[in-house]
């Protein structure tokens, strides 16, 4: 538990996100360790149905804060995360794209709204059960944000808009940490989420059934029918809705084919779905847009980097170059398969190859 022990609380207030999962509940266990006065602060986001948040999770914290004997609340941001995270992905999905709610998730609500909270509170940092690290440049004094121990594990990608400021208050107590030595630690405090099951799914589509959401959202993508083309145009077939796909998708195209076809590109404006071989889904070249630098001072010069298109993606070689207005083209040494409009692209770096020095959002590729 070395990771934890190098920063004692000294009796310092911390606020522990508790989602009622075993990650953040070891969270908790090892601020409270660490000399830190806890306050854990569980967010009810989605409904009942959800894998995550749900009355059900509220419980399992409080049960897990009574055992550990700190105090803990329970923030209502329901119709805020709605307009804030859920809203956006159905939009984002008639338009065309992929989106990656779990960032905005993140940054807005387990970062600026707890660390706001933690302020009412008298609390000085948060502390969650995120698998990251954050260390000190000892040259430039800041902040750098680093990959996990635990490289299965690893919840970097997600944290790429957190700045200088947020990671000055955030911990991550469980960086250095595997899965398995987290649930060891659970299973010796006693705790009532040691073996509660993971939930890869996002929260609010508990059964992966995305349109469905769209759907409950937007009834109004129900009637927006279209063509499923070939690369010149052809059509081949009939969508019931532009929001039931991806770039990269093989399966559920309902077309008859000598060769496996898979998505290419999503055309909202037009209601067309381009398909197309394998071969066709590999690209040199990205823009990505909205882009944010962990170290808070953009590039001035083009600079190498390796770059994630998706969570389970492995990072790809590649030249970042900056652009104004928040932009960067990115060049591959390699070309990269499926790269999805929407989705979040992280840029890694540093002696080691696990430091994150920024992100943004793809907004296209390029052969």
């Amino acid at each position: 538990m070395s990771e934890v022990r190098n920063r004692e609380g000294a009796g310092e207030r911390m606020l522990v996100a508790m989602s009622g999962g075993v990650d953040s509940s070891v969270a908790a266990a090892c601020a409270r360790e660490a000399g830190f006065e806890v306050v854990g602060v569980t967010m009810h986001l989605s409904g009942e149905s959800s894998r995550c948040c749900s009355l059900e999770d509220v419980d399992d914290a409080r049960r897990v804060a009574e055992s550990l004997g700190i105090r803990f609340f329970v923030a209502n941001y329901g119709e805020a995360f709605r307009e804030a995270v859920i809203e956006p992905f159905a939009e984002a999905y008639l338009a065309g794209r992929t989106p990656i709610p779990c960032v905005a998730c993140n940054t807005e609500f387990k970062f600026d709204r707890l660390l706001a909270r933690a302020e009412v509170l008298g609390a000085k940092r948060v502390a969650t059960g995120h698998y990251a690290r954050v260390a000190r440049d000892p040259e430039s004094g800041r902040q750098r944000l680093l990959r996990a121990r635990d490289s299965e594990k690893d919840q970097s990608y997600y944290l790429f808009q957190l700045d200088q400021a947020k990671l000055e208050r955030a911990w991550f107590p469980l960086g250095g940490l595997t899965k398995p030595e987290v649930r060891e630690r659970a299973r010796a405090l006693g705790l009532v989420t040691a073996e509660k099951p993971e939930s890869f799914e996002i929260c609010f589509v508990p059964d992966g059934d995305y349109a469905k959401v769209v759907e409950g959202l937007r009834p109004e993508a129900r009637d927006r029918a279209g063509d499923i083309v070939d690369t010149k145009g052809d059509v081949l077939g009939r969508h019931a809705g532009i929001h039931r796909f991806t770039v990269g998708q093989r399966r559920g195209l309902g077309l008859s084919s000598a060769e496996s076809l898979y998505v290419l590109s999503l055309d909202a404006l037009r209601r067309r779905v381009v398909v197309g071989p394998e071969s066709a889904l590999g690209s040199r070249e990205m823009r990505v847009e909205g882009v944010s630098w962990v170290s808070g001072e953009t590039p001035s010069e083009p600079i190498r980097a390796a770059v994630k298109v998706r969570a389970r993606h492995e990072a790809a070689v590649a030249t970042l170059e900056p652009r104004a207005g928040g932009e960067v083209r990115v060049h591959f040494d390699a070309a990269v398969r499926a790269i999805a409009p929407g989705q979040a692209a992280v840029f890694y770096g540093g002696a080691e190859g696990d430091e994150v020095l920024g992100g943004g959002w793809i907004a296209g590729a390029a052969a």
